[in-house]
């Protein structure tokens, strides 16, 4: 293939992406559905055969439109590690006033094998200072660093607290790094037997 036929292919498979990010952005629902390559190609003005050149299954569409997403939030989970949360969440929470619907939890295929790239990111982000720890309280403080950063808690934040997105990521970050020093400083989560002790001495 000459330069110029890859420039024009990357050129397309742009102005796809492109596409399924503006229908992302304006759907009704968390549901991805209704990207479909028909809808995908009408809003890239380009034919239904055009966009399975680039894409073989619609599965396959769609990560690539999430990957854009993520990109254009300016996110990346590759190599995270815990001096990233903090603007990693910024920047995500900073993303979702875009969409037109607020957030909620997904069970697109798509959005299960992100989240899962997620989880993994951050139990690599952990292994370091908790490589001594047992894999049980290594998922707990891995599990609240996901809770903290994802857009359930930013709709919380938002819808029942009322934060604009400022406050809202300050608040999820200044969280962040409170769990994040107790990591780096070796506490473990408590127990429930300890824990239990010491509220019943209150």
């Amino acid at each position: 293939m000459s330069r110029l036929r890859r420039a024009q292919a990357a050129a397309t498979r742009t102005r796809i992406l492109r596409a399924g990010s503006a229908l992302a952005h304006e759907a009704p629902s968390w549901d991805w559905s209704a990207l479909t390559f028909r809808a995908i190609a009408l809003r890239a003005q380009v034919s239904d055969r055009t966009v399975y050149r680039y894409f073989a299954t619609e599965r396959e569409l769609h990560e690539a439109v999430m990957r854009r997403l993520e990109q254009e939030a300016g996110v990346s989970y590759d190599r995270i590690t815990l001096n990233d949360l903090a603007e990693v969440t910024s920047r995500v929470f900073a993303s979702l006033p875009s969409f037109a619907v607020p957030p909620t939890v997904p069970r697109d295929e798509t959005f299960l094998a992100r989240s899962q790239v997620r989880r993994d990111s951050l139990l690599r982000a952990v292994s370091g200072p908790t490589a001594d720890w047992p894999d049980t309280e290594r998922q707990l403080v891995a599990a609240m660093l996901d809770v903290l950063w994802t857009p359930t808690t930013y709709e919380r934040l938002i819808v029942g607290w009322g934060f604009d997105t400022v406050a809202a990521s300050r608040a999820a970050t200044w969280a962040l790094e409170v769990l994040i020093k107790a990591i780096r400083s070796g506490t473990r989560p408590a127990r429930a037997g300890r824990l239990g002790a010491r509220t019943r001495k209150r």
